[in-house]
């Protein structure tokens, strides 16, 4: 045998060894990739991190010790509109035969400029109605880019209906509306017998629409902003609003809530509805982004929560009108809503072109009850026609119901398209249409020629919107069966125990409003170290850099959070429509056949 020989050694190329190594270092996962020295967190970022983190505490809650204090001198003030324009009082409905709460004013200038030489002669005016839904008036008109200032840079002459926060004693939805048309016919007398524009916001919207349809009728277009007019529409999973009657046990629980008030029911209870319908959006998104930009979102964050807590109030016989005929009976679509001694309300009777405005992106009237009232009314193209109506609608795909109304981008495209094509809508032959905005460029401040407004004829049958009638009417047969025993036997019980002094107990006990003033100085002696602190935080402020992995990490933690409370709401909005429809929504049995020929 042949001994083999010893094999030599082989050399490593340092070349090629390195070159196998950059191919292992793509071929790694990025996750198992070696962390740099330079991405690593730092103590000096930490530091820097801790320190814009207590520097952002302290000014987060001087904002809301700001919010606290502006609260309660806007209630020692007398709650006063929030409008940002100079305005005079034209008439107070106070005075009216019958009385109410609601008063007209007249825009007058903007800061310092005086409008009467931007007026057009030739161009109707518009009153503007904000809603009385548990708000205070003004958010039609706290901001230059609103719907007041894009009306008067169209050159209308602008007036706008406000109310005072508690209702005259005894005041009803019927003396409401006669205060309404006394504020039109006023305006019509002051521009030569020219009907104005009606431009109502949510309820401003329907209260125009009542207004329109009942016995007197009413001239001149309206334009309704996400206003419902059809109250058991809705799509399931997204407007869950509808469904509370059902579980509430319906107008009985209104009734209770007045009668704790002295006969006012408080706005506050329906703000806190709006909250808790989207609480990722209301209740956490709104605080996390003020700690988050605190430097620049303080201004705008303040000059919103001025509006939005100011809660007002509604009496015991308007908020139970509105709640038995409207949203629990749905009577309006009907024809069955009937206000005063003589008058139904149908809607049929409307001769006003109307323009309705809604969107997807509303959760509290969306497309279905802003638009579903249409086909119940007029069941055909021909008989919409055929009365001689105008009905133009616009869609928007995003914004949500405060949008709407609120929105600056907006304002400066929808509601100037709208107000800029008014007497275009006016000259339409009648019928169903849709406005669509054609905007190549995508800015809402673009110039008049940049986008084109087309109206597209569409048919009624094709607005298809399911609904749950039979559900709904059970849910109605319970309220007034509720309603009835709770009058009969608790109401006497409960207005006998309440009296002005715990009705001021009960408003200032009130959730919505104990979590705001609590960061008052005056309630909470703590706050008042905020208050010293701030303006020396705010003289040696220290921003962390956008890059900081410490200031990224809490973002990311609110995003995760804001995505878990998004999941529970969806959750719950679902599990709502399932036992809702447990509850109410099971099919009706046959009647039994009496006859035995039948029978055979």
């Amino acid at each position: 045998m042949t001994a083999k020989k010893p094999r030599k050694a082989k050399r490593s190329d340092p070349k090629k060894k390195a070159s196998k190594s950059a191919r292992r270092a793509q071929s790694r996962p990025e996750s198992a990739k070696p962390i740099q020295a330079s991405s690593r967190p730092s103590l000096p970022d930490a530091a820097a991190y801790g320190v814009d983190l207590m520097q952002r505490q302290t000014l987060f809650f001087d904002a809301l010790r700001q919010r606290a204090n502006t609260m309660l001198a806007h209630e020692r003030d007398g709650m006063p509109p929030v409008l940002k324009f100079k305005y005079e009082l034209v008439a107070d409905a106070a005075t009216f035969e019958p009385a109410c709460n609601y008063q007209l004013l007249k825009i007058l200038e903007i800061g310092d400029i005086c409008l009467d030489d931007c007026l057009d002669p030739d161009k109707p005016p518009v009153i503007i109605i904000d809603p009385r839904a548990g708000h205070g008036p003004g958010i039609g008109g706290f901001k230059d880019d609103s719907e007041v200032g894009i009306a008067l840079h169209e050159g209308y002459p602008v007036y706008f209906v406000v109310f005072t926060p508690d209702p005259v004693s005894g005041q009803t939805l019927a003396d409401v509306l006669a205060g309404l048309r006394q504020f039109v016919e006023l305006v019509a007398e002051r521009h030569d017998g020219e009907a104005p524009v009606l431009y109502g916001n949510c309820q401003g919207g329907w209260a125009a629409a009542l207004l329109a349809a009942d016995c007197e009728g009413l001239a001149g277009p309206i334009v309704m902003n996400g206003s419902p007019l059809s109250y058991w529409a809705g799509e399931p999973g997204a407007n869950p609003m509808r469904l509370a009657a059902g579980f509430l046990g319906g107008a009985w629980i209104n009734h209770f809530l007045s009668d704790l008030g002295n006969g006012r029911f408080d706005g506050a209870w329906l703000v806190q509805n709006f909250e808790t319908l989207k609480p990722e959006g209301a209740i956490f998104r709104k605080y996390a982004d003020l700690f988050e930009n605190v430097d620049t979102a303080a201004d705008r964050f303040l000059d919103f929560e001025r509006w939005w807590g100011g809660f007002y109030r509604l009496s015991r016989e308007e908020i139970l009108a509105i709640v038995e005929n409207l949203f629990i009976g749905n009577r309006l679509e009907k024809g069955l809503v009937k206000l005063g001694a003589h008058c139904e309300i149908d809607l049929k009777q409307i001769r006003n072109p109307l323009v309705i405005f809604a969107s997807h992106g509303d959760n509290i009237t969306p497309p279905h009850q802003a638009l579903g009232w249409i086909p119940a009314v007029y069941e055909t193209t021909e008989a919409l026609i055929a009365a001689d109506q105008r009905i133009v609608y616009l869609i928007n795909q995003h914004a949500g119901h405060l949008g709407i109304f609120v929105s600056a981008s907006v304002a400066r495209l929808e509601h100037r398209a709208m107000l800029e094509n008014l007497s275009d809508i006016e000259a339409l032959e009648p019928g169903l249409y849709e406005m669509r905005i054609d905007n190549p460029t995508g800015d809402p401040d673009c110039d008049h020629d940049q986008y084109i407004v087309r109206f597209e004829p569409r048919r009624v049958e094709d607005l298809v919107f399911e609904t749950q009638p039979e559900a709904f009417e059970r849910v109605g047969r319970l309220s007034a069966q509720l309603e009835t025993a709770y009058s009969n036997f608790a109401s006497p019980w409960v207005r006998a125990w309440s009296n002005p002094v715990t009705a001021e107990l009960m408003k200032w006990s009130h959730p919505m409003r104990v979590t705001r003033y609590m960061f008052s100085e005056r309630f909470n002696p703590a706050m008042a170290m905020t208050a010293a602190f701030a303006p020396m935080v705010r003289a040696n402020r220290k921003a962390v850099n956008e890059d900081n992995r410490f200031r990224t990490a809490e973002k990311m933690g609110v995003d995760w959070i804001e995505t878990g409370l998004t999941r529970m709401r969806e959750s719950r909005d679902a599990a709502s429509e399932l036992a809702f429809s447990w509850l109410y929504d099971w099919p009706v049995l046959p009647e039994p056949i009496k006859d035995e020929a039948a029978k055979k």
